[in-house]
């Protein structure tokens, strides 16, 4: 079966997925040991010898602290701009009124909207 134009690349994503786990100063076991799974599972993945199953991305994204969109938008460019979107949502959403008042105030002044 040939890859649509929206599939998501998991060819690409072992490198990507090394990159974030080199940048959090994680070993693979530590990985492994966080997730549930073998360090060579965890180099499978980060080689592109095996595709990361959805449970273990999820689990991984809360592991280097972030949202599943905003995992998917640092491995895939294409999905970026929505995944910006929703991490901006999901913070938004937990603010106190105030804080949000300050905030639209401060995105006035930033684009000359007052």
């Amino acid at each position: 079966m040939a890859a649509r134009e929206n599939d998501f690349d998991f060819v690409d994503l072992g490198p990507k997925v090394k990159l974030l786990r080199l940048q959090q100063g994680l070993t693979q076991n530590k990985v492994a040991k966080e997730l549930g799974v073998t360090p060579g599972y965890v180099s499978n993945v980060e080689n592109g010898r095996t595709a990361m199953s959805l449970k273990v991305l999820c689990y991984y994204a809360n592991l280097v602290g972030l949202s599943v969109d905003s995992l998917v938008g640092k491995i895939e460019p294409e999905y970026r701009s929505v995944a910006l979107d929703h991490e901006l949502q999901f913070m938004i959403r937990d603010m106190e009124e105030d804080e949000k008042e300050r905030l639209l105030r401060t995105i006035r002044v930033w684009f000359d909207k007052i």
